[in-house]
């Protein structure tokens, strides 16, 4: 699939921008996801027994049939979320650092912005500080928030909605992960898969790609 055209891209009308938090907000290449997926596997072998191999194997079939690790991990072994949420967060924020060129894009967006992240909100409101945005977020819709409901499923999205009287018509949702943008679009949102692989993902649900968010916000026609 050949990159569009940035220029060409009318957001026009869009009054409430959704940001995934972790590997949308900041480039995948930081690596700064694989601290903390390392800690999960970690968490996983000392609650299952299991040695790496099969605890790996466990943690990445959970995330793709529930959404999160910790779904799977409460559903089948009963831990407590908080700990888990607490314990696997636990990293250094060393890897992130300030981008000017994207605070500059998130600037110039008309209307509300809001993260909607599977993460928790300490861990949201330390990477954000850490990206020096939290000044640009209206709030952040997290893991807690959800009621430990992850997206892709459909329940997380309804509260994101209701709580921040969301109208999906008049929304745009960034994301790195393809599966999380279905819903959104199912439920009238413009979607954008964001990352250096947005433009091998097939689907009917992901309107614009973005191999870099900042490029992508600062090109696009916004204003009301």
């Amino acid at each position: 699939m050949t990159p569009v055209d940035l220029k060409a891209v009318d957001l026009t009308g869009v009054d409430t921008w959704i940001f995934d938090l972790d590997n949308t907000l900041y480039p995948p290449e930081t690596e700064f996801m694989a601290l903390i997926d390392s800690r999960i596997t970690e968490f996983v072998m000392t609650e299952t027994g299991l040695p790496f191999d099969d605890a790996r194997t466990l943690q990445l079939r959970f995330l793709n049939d529930h959404g999160t690790t910790l779904a799977g991990m409460m559903g089948q072994y009963g831990i407590d979320p908080y700990r888990f949420l607490d314990e696997v967060h636990d990293v250094s924020h060393d890897r992130l650092s300030p981008d000017p060129d994207l605070r500059a894009a998130l600037s110039r967006l008309q209307g509300r912005r809001l993260v909607f992240t599977n993460g928790s909100a300490k861990h949201a409101e330390r990477v954000l500080d850490s990206l020096a945005l939290s000044d640009l977020f209206d709030d952040v819709f997290h893991l807690e928030a959800a009621d430990l409901t992850p997206k892709p499923r459909p329940g997380s999205y309804a509260s994101l909605i209701r709580t921040h009287n969301v109208t999906p018509k008049t929304s745009c949702f960034f994301e790195d992960n393809a599966k999380n943008l279905a819903p959104a679009a199912e439920l009238g949102m413009v979607t954008v898969l964001v990352g250096p692989h947005a433009f091998d993902e097939p689907g009917d649900f992901i309107h614009h790609r973005a191999r870099a968010l900042a490029p992508f916000l600062a090109s696009i026609t916004v204003v009301n």
